[in-house]
């Protein structure tokens, strides 16, 4: 028998011993949760390495040592888990979290975890925990009837599921987990593969089955990546193997994702695809922060571009003159590290040095800021400010309006969710 408990982790030091699958299904819900994590691993995951590299957690790039979990030079921890592919580090983490009288979750035996995480899920404010007899399918099966009958009212955890076979493209959405859409969560639960990029709400990847394949696809800005002709092979290899992929993407798989190139593959391979749109950082970005992208008499076009590569680079099928003499909202993705080229380029082509800029981090993650200024200052400005990718350019008249109207948010999304709902993120 197991006693359920639901953990307040905010603010308190969780430590994770491995770097691969499952540490990186576990670590992005435990930071969401508020919790100081420490990583202890020679290597990690893409992912993870993005995550230490932008502050988010403690990377210790070493093996496992005796004293790391309750030594004179460790943390006070909470809870431990135990995740290296080594069966015999793990159970010498899990005995000093037991000698130290700490909760510790192994990942390669339940029975000798003196905690185990259950397969949970949110709905209309309700979260559900499940856990079946050890059985992780029947406890994320058992989950999803739970959740999705809280959803539409029906709390139906008798319906079976068709099994799916093929490709589905999935739109993740901005990266707040509860912004992607009911139909792209419902082939992520049923999917036997998760081939996933780093700006996917990669949190979700802790209520799957245990036994899903997690491809890490990420592409790290100027770091590691996995190449594309790469990701259309998994894609087909699995589905060939008559295995269910889900291709979990950041934001929509049709706006500079690729996801046309991903379907071509897949149907020259006759694959079957299904295709789920998401919401894209290009419009969430600056709804997130209350800056609207058309607003009447003032902007009535709005032009979303790549800056992938910089303005001047023949690569680039842009028309910067002809945005700087649209006057209307541009969005630009991808454009951090070439924001002063995007301003020195508009500028150049008759855009005025004082049109209103702001730049949107992390939009819709508790970390979500918003950089303001003009096109003349906006490069500097946010270079001071340390901004990084993931973020949006936007220029235009819009945000001085956001401003003017009162409705521009600076601050960041847990603020912004407090003050909205009066209470903390549970």
């Amino acid at each position: 028998m197991t006693y359920l408990l639901g953990l307040r982790m905010r603010d308190r030091d969780v430590l994770v011993v491995g770097g691969g699958r499952v540490a990186q299904r576990r670590v992005p819900v435990l930071l969401e949760a508020g919790a100081r994590v420490t990583l202890i691993s020679p290597e990690a995951s893409a992912t993870l390495e993005d995550l230490a590299n932008a502050g988010r957690l403690t990377w210790l790039r070493r093996p496992f040592e005796s004293g790391d979990v309750s030594g004179p030079e460790a943390p006070t921890f909470w809870l431990v888990h135990a995740a290296t592919d080594s069966v015999e580090v793990n159970a010498m983490v899990a005995a000093e979290a037991e000698d130290s009288r700490i909760w510790c979750v192994r990942a390669d035996d339940r029975h000798a975890s003196s905690s185990w995480t259950p397969a949970t899920g949110s709905a209309n404010g309700i979260t559900v925990g499940v856990i079946a007899s050890g059985d992780p399918r029947r406890s994320a099966g058992l989950r999803d009837a739970i959740t999705e009958g809280l959803a539409d009212g029906t709390l139906d955890a008798r319906r079976g599921r068709e099994r799916l076979r093929g490709v589905a493209l999935v739109g993740g959405g901005p990266g707040d987990p509860g912004l992607i859409t009911v139909r792209g969560r419902q082939l992520l639960a049923q999917a036997d593969v998760v081939v996933v990029d780093r700006l996917a709400p990669v949190s979700l990847l802790d209520g799957l089955a245990t036994d899903v394949e997690i491809v890490d696809a990420a592409k790290i800005p100027y770091g590691r990546s996995m190449a594309q002709g790469d990701i259309n092979s998994v894609l087909v290899e699995r589905a060939r193997e008559g295995k269910f992929v889900v291709r979990l993407k950041g934001g929509d798989s049709f706006l500079f994702g690729r996801g046309g190139e991903e379907v071509a593959a897949c149907a020259a391979a006759g694959i079957p695809v299904i295709v789920v749109p998401g919401v894209t950082s290009a419009l969430a970005a600056p709804g997130s922060a209350g800056i609207p992208l058309t607003h009447r008499g003032v902007a009535q076009d709005v032009h979303i571009v790549s800056a992938h590569v910089a303005p001047d680079d023949s690569r680039s099928t842009v028309d910067w003159a002809g945005l700087a003499r649209s006057g209307g909202t541009i969005v630009a993705l991808m454009g951090v590290e070439r924001i002063e080229a995007i301003a020195d380029t508009l500028l150049s082509h008759g855009r005025s040095e004082h049109t209103p800029a702001a730049v949107v981090q992390e939009a819709t993650l508790p970390g979500q800021r918003v950089v303001t200024g003009t096109l003349a200052d906006i490069a500097v400005t946010a270079r001071v400010a340390g901004v990084r990718p993931p973020a949006v350019v936007i220029i235009g008249e819009v945000v001085k309006a956001a401003r003017e109207l009162d409705i521009l948010h600076t601050g960041s999304q847990e603020e912004l969710d407090r003050l909205v709902t009066g209470r903390d993120h549970e």
